[in-house]
Parts: structure tokens; C-alpha cells; sequence
């Protein structure tokens, strides 16, 4: 069961590192230009962008389960 668990969630990983990360409007607007690599540098840039608050809710939810954890072995 753990693994099936770890395999999902190293799939999810890598399947989202190709999704695309622009709305409809920037994608409309920057492909009727004709600049590939433009559109490309936008897109490349929302999915940095996206990854900060991931990052930040996952370090918050590592500490309060540090802290939990940590409570119960001193009272227990």
C-alpha cells in the first residue's frame, strides 16, 4: 500500500512538470504573435511562479508536524 502511495505521488510529479501553465487569454494573445519562444518564456515563468506557495504550505505543514509530533513523545 506505502508504495503504491510513492508511485503515485512520483507520477504526479513528473506529469505536472509538463502541464502548461497558461491561461487562455496569454496563450491566444502571445500565439497570434508568431513568437514561440516568447510564449514559451511566459509559460516557463508561471509555473516558477506557481511553485512558491506549493513550497511554502508544504515547509508550513512539515513544521506543524514536527511540532506535533515532537509534543506527543514528551507527554507520552
Amino acid at each position: 500500500m506505502r508504495n503504491n502511495r510513492f508511485l503515485a505521488a512520483i507520477v504526479s510529479i513528473v506529469c505536472s512538470s509538463v502541464a502548461l501553465g497558461q491561461c487562455a487569454m496569454c496563450r491566444a494573445s502571445l500565439e497570434s504573435e508568431g513568437n514561440v519562444e516568447k510564449a514559451e518564456a511566459v509559460n516557463d515563468g508561471i509555473v516558477y511562479l506557481m511553485v512558491f506557495p506549493y513550497l511554502l504550505v508544504a515547509v508550513v505543514g512539515f513544521v506543524l508536524y514536527r511540532m506535533f509530533t515532537k509534543k506527543k513523545q514528551t507527554e507520552g
